[in-house]
């Protein structure tokens, strides 16, 4: 693997990447703000973004702490998701754990996948037989361009144990992926049912070999019904990171979980409880 992303300080080819239109709310949801064709200087395609506000935030003059997380248009939309109607319900669940005061309100950011290029932007080596490899820029996008905009756009707060990434199977990988390489960024990640399997299996050789300061707090999960070899592969990682020094209940929850799927009604199921564990609200003194 090629760890090489930049400070995100570094001077930038474009401001920051803007987008190429207004921002537009997506009825019937007025939280739900969308940044259509979000351009990038880093990668050619151009992307939507879709952000959730808790509803205190035009009442409030408060930050808030960011997630991002890939595949966007699975998140919230049944119109744009991959199979038509099924989502991850992020809106409803994150709404209803904020009002229940089990989550600590949060800005949820939903970066669009670019399709036929999906493989290649969520893969930090070339497969010999998928090919992929571009997970670096990627990281650069999100660090140099989309992280920047979104900060000057609402009000967010800063630091690695504000901002979080997240994301399903190769949305997975390259979540452990960019979190590991930039733990000075990403602080907490949700990693759901993620491809260890890519390329021999590298992700776990360059688990091995990083040394995060700070250490990224890990959500970590995987369905029984996902296949036999991929529970096992997450099973081989989940151990990997307790003998790296990360202490399960502690910044590292692993759910084995029964009967679960590779879809999005699964991962929609594991919504509130990465919530609850990578932002808890906070107890008042």
């Amino acid at each position: 693997m090629n760890p090489t992303l930049p400070n995100p300080a570094a001077k930038n080819r474009r401001a920051s990447g803007c987008p190429a239109a207004a921002t537009v709310e997506v009825a019937p949801h007025r939280r739900l703000r969308l940044h259509p064709k979000f351009h990038s200087s880093v990668l050619p395609d151009d992307r939507d973004l879709i952000v959730y506000l808790p509803e205190e935030y035009d009442q409030t003059p408060r930050s808030y702490p960011v997630l991002y997380l890939h595949d966007g248009q699975n998140l919230f939309d049944g119109q744009t998701s991959y199979i038509a109607g099924r989502t991850w319900d992020v809106h409803e669940t994150a709404d209803n754990l904020i009002a229940a005061r089990e989550v600590e309100p949060l800005i949820i950011v939903g970066i669009y996948n670019t399709g036929e290029h999906r493989i290649r932007e969520y893969t930090p080596t070339n497969d010999p037989k998928y090919g992929g490899g571009e997970a670096n820029l990627y990281g650069r996008m999100l660090i140099e361009e989309i992280k920047p905009f979104i900060d000057r756009t609402y009000r967010t707060r800063q630091g690695p144990q504000h901002t979080g990434l997240g994301g399903s199977s190769l949305g997975g990988l390259v979540t452990l992926y960019l979190g590991m390489l930039r733990p000075d960024i990403f602080g907490r990640l949700a990693v759901l049912s993620p491809s260890v399997w890519w390329d021999a299996k590298r992700i776990l050789t360059f688990v091995t070999e990083a040394r995060p300061v700070p250490r990224p707090r890990i959500w970590l999960d995987m369905g029984t019904r996902e296949g036999k070899r991929t529970l096992q592969d997450t099973e081989a990682l989940h151990a990997l990171l307790v003998k790296q020094g990360w202490r399960d209940g502690v910044d590292l929850m692993y759910m084995r979980v029964p009967g679960g799927t590779h879809d999005e009604s699964a991962w929609a199921a594991r919504v509130g409880p990465f919530l609850r564990f990578l932002f808890p609200a906070q107890v008042e003194k």
